[in-house]
């Protein structure tokens, strides 16, 4: 097959094209500011007075101290010392190789799987480091939250850069959307589908490991915090509690079912760029932890009736979340333990129509959302700003959603239409 044939021309662009991409690019790092400097405890709360709000922004960007201070070398070193971590637990620590889907020049990619032990050890040396020398130890990421995010932000940038250089050597195969011809897209979504230096394969890498534990290390930081302010780990409240224990469920649960995320788009159709660096790097982990750092110094006690409440959303979303996914990856490793029912394409293809699958087409965004509404609802109602992670996943499933019933379209034709009149509901049954 000639070069031209296996990696064409991208017809089309995503996100508005250029603009939209490059709006994206400046706007991801700057709500991952935004949302310290307007909830946090230096800021003055969570939010600041609205009306001292544009004071405060046009004092700080027209201070050159307040841009300087967006560098911390000894931030920077600790950042690049946990990446240089996770390398080097995945190139030493024993894992299975696990093949992944069949690409389009008819091979497949090989995968080390250990990212749940390097998860288990990364927990370890934490667990070592605060047995040892008390909770105060590790509140580091908390007094040094600006320094690290300039440092992930960076370390996304240069990679960005790294894989669109390496992405035009002889013989890659390129995103079928990342081939525009447009630089700013290109880098942006990402031009080569797999890029990988030997057998690390760099965009599975920065899906499960740096980012995803580290957010679970900035949770323990933060209970951390908290304890070392209220007197000790016994005096850590149930809200810290349990978003510390949902999240850190959530995260072992995806490393420890590390060989299901080679079947999702991310893995399967797009280019690794600055969307995905970003993304998995700075976005995950500074984003995310966002109730943790709130409830560091805004500390809400819920009581036994509101906790079981938590606890009993947060254990629907997850019962949703996963048996949905358990029957997909069931049906798509050839077994049907439930004899759910399916349809079958014109071009071979065979697409649920019950169980879970039945009732609307992206059950377990469904369940990913009801989490994240029991990961917000510890922090009480004093703000809206520790629902941000609901409200922005939300709009990141439907627009994944809507990539994803665009290729499906395209992929099984007529098919895709009689398949919507059996599955109506896009997410949420009788409501979307």
């Amino acid at each position: 097959m000639t070069d031209d044939k296996l990696n064409p021309r991208s017809p089309h662009y995503e996100f508005l094209g250029p603009p939209g991409a490059l709006a994206i690019t400046l706007g991801v790092p700057f709500i991952t500011y935004l949302l310290y400097f307007g909830c946090s405890e230096a800021a003055g709360g969570c939010l600041p007075q609205p009306s001292s709000i544009p004071d405060r922004i046009l004092s700080s960007v027209s201070n050159p101290n307040w841009w300087k201070g967006l560098w911390d070398t000894e931030a920077s070193l600790m950042y690049l010392g946990w990446y240089a971590f996770c390398v080097v637990a995945w190139a030493v620590l024993p894992g299975d190789q696990v093949a992944g889907t069949t690409l389009r020049n008819g091979g497949k990619k090989q995968y080390k799987i250990n990212a749940f032990s390097t998860f288990l050890l990364a927990l370890g040396v934490t667990s070592g480091v605060i047995l040892r020398y008390g909770p105060e130890s590790f509140t580091f990421i908390y007094n040094k939250w600006v320094g690290l995010i300039t440092a992930s932000l960076i370390m996304s940038v240069v990679q960005a850069i790294y894989v669109y250089a390496i992405s035009f050597k002889q013989g890659k195969l390129l995103a079928l959307g990342g081939n525009t011809g447009n630089f700013i897209y290109d880098w942006f979504i990402g031009r080569e589908l797999n890029p990988s230096i030997g057998s690390f394969d760099i965009k599975s890498f920065n899906e499960l490991r740096p980012g995803l534990i580290l957010w679970v290390l900035i949770n323990i930081s933060m209970v951390c915090e908290q304890a070392t302010r209220r007197g000790g780990l016994a005096n850590v409240t149930d809200s810290m509690w349990l978003v510390l224990a949902f999240q850190t469920w959530y995260v072992a649960d995806g490393l420890y079912n590390e060989p299901a995320l080679f079947t999702t788009m991310d893995i399967t159709s797009d280019g690794f760029g600055f969307m995905l660096a970003v993304g998995d790097l700075l976005f995950v982990p500074f984003t995310y932890s966002l109730q943790a750092r709130y409830l560091a110094f805004h500390p809400v006690e819920l009581g036994p009736v509101r906790t079981i409440g938590v606890l009993f959303v947060n254990f629907l979303g997850y019962y949703i979340f996963r048996t949905a996914n358990g029957e997909k990856n069931d049906f798509r490793n050839g077994t049907n333990p439930k004899n759910l029912k399916f349809m079958t394409t014109k071009r071979g293809s065979k697409l649920l129509t019950s169980g879970w699958w039945g009732r609307s087409r992206h059950p377990n965004y469904m369940g990913d959302l009801i989490m994240g509404l029991a990961w917000s609802l510890p922090t009480g109602f004093d703000t809206p700003i520790t629902y941000f992670y609901v409200v922005y996943f939300a709009v990141l499933l439907i627009h994944r959603q809507r990539r994803d019933d665009e290729a499906c379209a395209i992929k099984h034709g007529e098919d895709w239409n009689t398949y919507k009149k059996l599955v109506p509901y896009r997410i949420i049954p009788y409501i979307y």
